[in-house]
């Protein structure tokens, strides 16, 4: 069942909010939202943005001339009603809906209603284009729900698209199924396990928790003594452990495992997105594995994704007062 809401009165409600222009990464970030607002059992809001742009006249005396609001318009529901061709509506409500303005703007602002926002790694630049540049990066850092972002590589996976895949994508038969979220001890990491729980919950999903140790370097000369590595990563794991058993007491019907690997942690992440269903990052971190984001290692992982990648925003959640109870933390 389709809705325009150019002809509903009542506001957006909460659902899944997703970004077509037609490209492949976006079909491929439709059909993505389409099952998982299917699975959720929760409308899907099939938007697509467009501006206007205003050509200077040849003469100085003539001003400006603007493009046929019309024309464009027509355009973007083209291009719309050929993506929702593409999904199956059985069981689930679409609402279609064609916006003017800035796409990221347009974007961050249905954020603030939504469960969860999807869209491609880039498009056609009208929409969900320039990679990490405008929509890609704007609504990680700054959408006030979750979002997951959908690379072309994931078409591989999502056969029902309808979408060539680049060579060497993954298939269905590659991906195990499982959540991975990637923690670094801090309070941002924390709420991303959160949702990357939820959501293993929800799927009926294994939940792997991973932290990366970035190799060792010169930038650590300065230590005045050797550093006992197998000590740091014993103490790591103590941290790890007593995280999964605070996480593990408010998703005590989740399986669950930590895992502590060495390695570049964008490396590690980008890896685990080619054989998992999600990986989910915190927006930051400390600067060592989810931290600066869409500066130095998510940036990274969403840059070279070979699946669907979550983003959770900073928020207060009441379950983070108890992580001291189960046992030591990294020190703020």
């Amino acid at each position: 069942m389709v809705f325009d809401a150019e002809f509903e009165a009542d506001p957006l409600r909460s659902g899944i909010v997703v970004g077509v222009d037609g490209s492949d990464q976006s079909i491929c970030a439709l059909t993505w939202a389409a099952r998982e607002a299917r699975r959720r059992r929760v409308p899907l809001h099939v938007v697509t943005a467009y501006t206007v742009p205003i050509f200077a006249a040849s003469s100085m005396d003539a001003g400006y001339t603007a493009v046929d609001d019309a024309v464009i318009r027509d355009g973007a529901r083209s291009v719309q009603e050929k993506a929702l061709a593409r999904i199956s509506h059985d069981g689930l409500e679409v609402i279609s809906r064609v916006e003017t303005g800035d796409a990221a703007a347009v974007l961050l602002e249905l954020s603030e209603d939504a469960d969860l926002m999807v869209v491609g790694s880039r498009g056609r630049g009208g929409f969900v284009g320039r990679l990490l540049g405008s929509v890609s990066s704007a609504l990680p850092a700054h959408a006030k729900c979750p979002t997951v972002i959908v690379p072309l590589r994931t078409a591989g996976r999502l056969p029902e698209a309808g979408v060539s895949a680049p060579a060497g994508s993954p298939v269905a038969d590659d991906v195990h199924q499982a959540i991975v979220v990637g923690v670094d001890g801090s309070e941002h990491g924390r709420a991303a396990s959160l949702v990357a729980a939820e959501q293993a919950r929800s799927t009926g999903l294994p939940l792997r928790i991973v932290c990366a140790l970035p190799p060792f370097s010169g930038s650590l000369a300065w230590v005045p003594a050797p550093l006992d590595v197998d000590a740091l990563h014993a103490e790591l794991m103590e941290q790890l452990n007593a995280g999964r058993n605070w996480l593990q007491s408010h998703f005590p019907d989740v399986e669950m495992s930590v895992e502590l690997v060495d390695g570049p942690p964008a490396e590690i992440m980008v890896g685990r997105t080619a054989n998992v269903e999600l990986v989910v990052l915190g927006t930051r971190g400390r600067g060592g594995f989810a931290g600066m984001l869409l500066g130095s290692t998510s940036q990274s992982v969403l840059h070279h994704a070979k699946g669907p990648v979550m983003v959770v925003p900073d928020y207060d959640d009441p379950r983070l007062a108890d992580r001291a109870k189960f046992g030591p933390m990294a020190e703020q």
